[in-house]
């Protein structure tokens, strides 16, 4: 609805007043202009229903529901007050009240710039009237005094029950009418160039406690604060489109009307790079041409920065490209209806958080159309699910989203951010995820070809541990990967030089026409060659064929894949009496590991933790735990938080580390042998560790080093192996810390 200076939309069940100050010589605000407050006000009292209010000029100003309310009752009461007429026409017919008039007319007109103002001129007329009162003799003026005091006491009641009286009153005296300074503590809008629809919440939050602050990259930055009035911290963000300066933004702005013309078509959403390729050059010939026609100079730099955020708000997404560069951001959460609540996030080191960050209503549904086509899937009220994948600059995310009918307040978000480089068992080690030990011996496993499934709850770190898992695979051979949505670092490990083939399939939840069954997908990776096989994640019918895969492949490479369980035995009656796995199959896994999450005790922090490494032993007939199926190799201690060896472990007693050993010559029958190896890739993990403290380098714990260190340490084995006959643990180590020592001083790292 558009009348004379402002219109009124609809944001899901918000009503939206967007007034148009383009023109207005001035910048708007309710909390520094009168003028502007009872321009709000005066419209508010025609549009009661307005849930929020937006001033717009080459910024928009944004004022909360909260903020909107409090101008609606003062709206209210201006009508109430002028339109019955009851005030100032009870001041008529009276010589006494002629000039009391006067002076309630400009009180009510004050109201709508002023009401702080009007309320403390209230209480000030009051009480010298009462003085004024007590003087007076002729009974006819007495009375006209009393109706005064009477009407201006209805006025003062009245305004004592708005919000904005309510939450200034300590803080009037000394007040002096006029006083615009008070409004700062009420009315703080959220601020946007006019090229982006996401707001920012601006204000600081009063009394937050500062916790840290980085910087993403050149221009972002990040501030963590702890407020009294909330148990999450506030994530509160500072983007280079919030720092440039007025010219830029108009600039900006002038070129996204040009840009939208240049609507990318669905084919070239293919290529995403490509396309946004494509629109940065000719985003920054434009911004170029705009500038000079302008007159305004631009650096190379400067011209780089803004072709980036033009892109960023036109094929892009927005700021959600720029959380999605902070590496410490683990999960963003975006909840329906989207435009009244912020962004919601995990972070690496605050848990979950609050961020200063709202969505609008046009980015949601921009974001979907973009999504749709990404993804080639539908997205409707047939399809409420999609789950998909995102990349952009500097990250990558898996990205789920419902709409109506199963949100019944439309459009949501959820992005799981994947690190930018594959994660390593070193890296889990030294965030105590697991303990050396166990990543000597998940490498012990991983090198004998196990079957192995990686479980956990939802965020427990399994698709991550899984990544890692790949990481210890040798270089030489081949991995196939099986998933509807990619999380697994494919690429970066193809980059790594590995041999890699992903393959993508029709996911179990939102389906898709076009793709192919996971079932279907595992059965045709048994027919291209001797692979490991990695499946992202096993949740329906792709579970029977997945071990199909398990017992063709247990004893040529590595099977591995995640699922959601707490525990071993969860695993299993998810697999058989979910998923229809016959029990016989399910003996077909080697390992379990169960990753979940460690919550302190006053429930406020978590980490992510191994809790078991549980081998599934295969003679049992009905249920392994009651028949001693699962034997915990490694197990969480509560009390010292760490992964700690089991009795079986540490005497031997391990049929699939026995199974291994029966493979190698030396091994068999020889447990001390078997368990020098475990140690030795212990000690390689742990060092790796060390030196990457001692040197401060954490690039010795990523994921080309720690390959790197998996290709010296397999080389110098079989060197070691040619020259004495034995894998001879201490002398492996010496040469394998000797090539360790080289690579930090020739610094190739």
């Amino acid at each position: 609805m558009v009348k004379e200076g402002y219109e009124i939309l609809k944001e899901g069940r918000e009503s939206v007043m967007r007034l148009n100050y383009e023109k207005v010589s001035f910048v708007p605000s309710l909390e520094d202009s009168a003028t502007c407050m009872a321009d709000a006000v005066g419209k508010l009292a025609e549009e009661p229903g307005v849930s929020r209010i937006v001033f717009r000029q080459r910024r928009n100003y944004h004022y909360g529901p909260f903020q909107t309310t409090m101008l609606n009752q003062i709206g209210a009461l201006y009508n109430h007050l002028i339109k019955t007429k009851k005030f100032l026409l009870s001041l008529e017919g009276m010589p006494y009240l002629i000039e009391k008039r006067a002076i309630v007319q400009n009180l009510i007109n004050s109201l709508r710039g002023d009401p702080i103002g009007m309320y403390v001129e209230v209480r000030r007329l009051l009480r010298e009237e009462k003085i004024i009162n007590k003087r007076l003799i002729d009974e006819q003026d007495l009375g006209a005094s009393n109706h005064y005091i009477s009407l201006l006491n209805e006025i003062k009641r009245l305004m004592e029950q708005t919000r904005i009286v309510i939450s200034t009153k300590p803080f009037l005296e000394g007040y002096r009418i006029g006083d615009r300074a008070i409004y700062k503590k009420l009315f703080f809008p959220d601020i946007t160039p006019d090229f982006m629809f996401t707001r920012l919440m601006s204000k600081i939050p009063i009394g937050g406690d500062e916790l840290d602050t980085y910087k993403i990259d050149k221009g972002s930055d990040v501030t963590i604060f702890e407020t009294p009035d909330d148990i999450k911290y506030l994530y509160y963000l500072n983007p280079p489109e919030f720092k440039i300066s007025e010219d830029k933004y108009e600039l900006l702005d002038l070129a996204k009307r040009v840009l939208i013309g240049h609507k990318p078509k669905a084919e070239e959403f293919v290529d995403p790079e490509k396309m946004r390729s494509t629109f940065f050059n000719i985003g920054k010939d434009m911004l170029q041409e705009l500038a000079d026609k302008q007159g305004l100079e631009l650096g190379f730099d400067e011209l780089r920065e803004l072709t980036s955020i033009l892109v960023r708000y036109t094929v892009g997404f927005g700021l959600l490209e720029v959380l999605l560069k902070d590496e410490k951001v683990q999960d963003i959460t975006i909840n329906g209806p989207i435009g009244q609540t912020p962004i919601f996030i995990v972070h690496q080191d605050y848990d979950e958080c609050v961020t200063n960050i709202i969505p609008s209503a046009e980015d949601a549904e921009s974001w979907a159309t973009k999504f749709r086509l990404l993804s080639g899937r539908a997205l409707d009220e047939a399809n409420p699910v999609l789950d998909t994948e995102l990349l952009v600059p500097g990250a990558r995310a898996r990205v789920a989203i419902i709409s109506k009918p199963l949100s019944p307040y439309g459009l949501a978000y959820a992005l799981r951010r994947h690190r930018d480089k594959p994660w390593t068992l070193p890296l889990f080690v030294q965030n105590r995820m697991i303990s050396p030990l166990a990543g000597g011996l998940m490498s012990f496993l991983i090198d004998g070809s196990r079957t192995m499934l990686i479980a956990g709850t939802r965020s427990s770190g399994k698709t991550s541990f899984l990544a890692s898992c790949l990481v210890e695979i040798m270089r030489k051979y081949r991995i196939i990967t099986t998933e509807d949505t990619l999380e697994l670092p494919v690429n970066s490990l193809r980059e790594l030089g590995y041999n890699i083939q992903p393959m993508k399939v029709r996911s179990a939840i939102t389906g898709g026409e076009t793709e192919m069954e996971a079932a279907e997908g595992i059965r045709t990776s048994l027919r291209l060659g001797d692979s490991a096989l990695i499946v992202g994640e096993i949740r329906s019918k792709e579970a029977k064929a997945l071990y199909e895969a398990m017992r063709v492949g247990a004893l040529a490479n590595v099977v591995a894949g995640t699922i959601h369980g707490d525990s071993p035995y969860g695993v299993y009656d998810r697999v058989v009496n979910d998923l229809d796995v016959p029990k016989t199959s399910f003996k077909a896994t080697d390992i379990i590991v169960v990753c979940n999450p460690v919550k302190s005790a006053d429930g406020l922090h978590k980490w992510r933790r191994v809790v078991q490494i549980t081998e599934v032993r295969k003679r049992w007939e009905d249920d392994p735990l009651r028949e001693n199926g699962f034997v915990d190799l490694m197990k969480y201690d509560t009390r010292e938080d760490a992964l700690k060896p089991t009795d079986e472990l540490m005497n031997g007693e391990s049929d699939v580390i026995k199974n291994i050993a029966s493979n190698v010559g030396e091994w068999v029958g020889n447990w001390d042998a078997v368990w020098d190896n475990i140690i030795l890739r212990t000690k390689i993990k742990e060092s790796l560790i060390n030196y990457a403290e001692k040197t401060k380098n954490n690039n010795l714990l990523e994921a080309r080093f720690a390959i790197s260190s998996n290709d010296q340490f397999h080389k110098i084995g079989d060197s070691v192996k040619k020259e004495i006959g034995s894998l001879e643990p201490r002398r492996i180590f010496f040469e394998w810390e000797e090539w360790l020592k080289k690579m930090i001083k020739m610094k190739k790292i």
